[in-house]
């Protein structure tokens, strides 16, 4: 078995996907666009636009799916959209450090703590 490639290597895949259909958890073999999410909100495609980067389907915490415009370290965008759509969370990623509003109102600059409060709003 070949060892899987870098993240950033990965092909964007060409399908479209339903909601139901995302995947659990990171693909090693492939990327999957967030043109590719049939119910995507114009608010996601946004932070490609604004990044100038394209936006990609990283993983589901809980009942939402996480999205990333921009390297997994540096200057990136991430956000967070309840699998109902009722709700998206974004957090703006510089270098190390970052910031953004959790799903209870509170501030996060941890995005370890803002992934955390993701997965507890259940």
């Amino acid at each position: 078995m070949s060892p899987a490639l870098p993240p950033g290597e990965r092909p964007f895949v060409t399908r479209s996907y339903q909601t139901a259909e995302l995947p659990s958890t990171p693909q090693r073999e492939y990327r999957i666009p967030a043109s590719g999410w049939v119910e995507a909100p114009d608010v996601l495609h946004a932070i490609g636009d604004e990044t100038g980067e394209p936006v990609e389907y990283k993983r589901r915490i809980g009942r939402f799916l996480l999205w990333r415009a921009g390297p997994p370290v540096g200057e990136s965008v991430y956000m967070a959209v309840a699998d109902d759509l009722a709700a998206a969370y974004r957090f703006d990623l510089h270098g190390r450090r970052g910031r953004g509003m959790g799903p209870y109102g509170a501030v996060h600059q941890r995005f370890r703590s803002w992934k955390e409060a993701l997965r507890d709003a259940g």
